[in-house]
Formats: structure tokens, C-alpha cells, sequence
């Protein structure tokens, strides 16, 4: 008796790299390519139509990167492992998808037959993440910024205008944000 395939979800915002890597998947004979998207939302709404085994999640993708969308899926669909690629590994970014749940963590630079093994990997309940990136973490240390600082400075990444990081903040503009920080104790 042969085991159903492995279900896979790809997503990737790079239509040539996220095609190559379908067909590529689909030579092998237990991996099943169920779905693919080009945004973090719509890996979600892929994810949850196909209900995949295995979410192959790019770390960077328009409207939400590959760990909010693992983070979302671990609390959906919690069944379904997570591996993400990347060409961006910073240690953070290996530190945040691990405690998002994500199972794999591999540079774009991966072969197309190393992921395949590594999709099996992570289905089959176990981890991997890449030896180079993972050195990279450890030695890099804890970052020194608190949640909060990291969350404003992504809204200033994201060439968001002061006056709406300070809103987004909780307070309309520096002034008052630094009013409100020195009423919490914070400054």
C-alpha cells in the first residue's frame, strides 16, 4: 500500500522561481503541488482552501512576510508544517520563524531536490534549518531591542511618515507619544 503524497502549498511573490519550483516539486512522485500564491494573504486563503501538508512560505512577500503567515497557519491549520526560503536569512529572521513554529529554514540557494528531502523532513515531523544560517543566529546574540521598538521601527521600513508611526504608536505625533512614554514610566 503506497502513502498518500505529501500535500504542498508554494508561495513565493517571484512567478518564475515559484513555477520552476512546481514543476520541479512535481517530478517527484510523493510531493503533490495542491496550490501556489504570490502574496502572504493569499498563501492564507490558498492554505485554507487546500488544506496543504507542507506550506513552502518565501520569507518576504507583499502583504504579509512568511512568519505572520506561518503564525497564522499554526493556529488555523496546525497540521500543516511550515519550511521557509529565503534570500534574506538574518539571524532574526531565523529567531522569529522559529518561534512562530516553523519547522524548516533553508537559503533560496537550496537545490530544488534538497528541498524535496526537506519537504519529507519537516512533514514527517521533524526539523531543519540550514547550518550556515543557524551558526549566524547563535552567534549574533539576542536582539536588543523590545517588541515595541522593533514593531515602530517595521513601520518606519516600511516608509511609513512619522505622523503615522506615532499614531500607529498610540499617539498622534513624537511629542505626544513622548508624553505618553514618560506617563507609562517608559522614558
Amino acid at each position: 500500500m503506497t502513502a498518500a503524497p505529501v500535500r504542498v502549498l508554494l508561495a513565493d511573490d517571484e512567478h518564475l522561481i515559484r513555477g520552476a519550483l512546481a514543476a520541479l516539486l512535481s517530478l517527484e512522485e510523493d510531493l503533490v503541488v495542491v496550490a501556489e500564491a504570490a502574496t502572504g494573504p493569499e498563501a492564507l486563503a490558498m492554505a485554507r482552501a487546500h488544506a496543504p501538508d507542507v506550506a513552502v512560505l518565501d520569507l518576504q512577500m507583499p502583504g504579509a512576510d512568511g512568519v505572520k503567515v506561518a503564525t497564522s497557519l499554526r493556529a488555523e491549520l496546525p497540521s500543516c508544517k511550515v519550511l521557509i526560503v529565503t534570500s534574506h536569512g538574518r539571524p532574526g529572521h531565523l529567531k522569529r520563524a522559529l518561534a512562530a513554529g516553523v519547522r524548516g529554514f533553508v537559503p533560496k540557494t537550496t537545490s530544488a531536490q534538497r528541498l524535496a528531502e526537506l519537504i519529507r523532513t519537516v512533514h514527517a515531523g521533524n526539523r531543519y534549518v540550514d547550518p550556515e544560517l543557524a551558526a549566524d543566529a547563535i552567534s549574533a546574540g539576542d536582539s536588543p531591542l523590545t517588541a515595541r521598538e522593533a514593531e515602530v521601527l517595521e513601520h518606519a521600513a516600511d516608509g511609513a511618515p512619522v505622523a503615522e508611526i506615532a499614531e500607529r504608536a498610540g499617539a498622534e505625533n513624537r511629542h505626544a507619544a513622548v508624553r505618553l512614554a514618560r506617563e507609562r514610566g517608559w522614558v
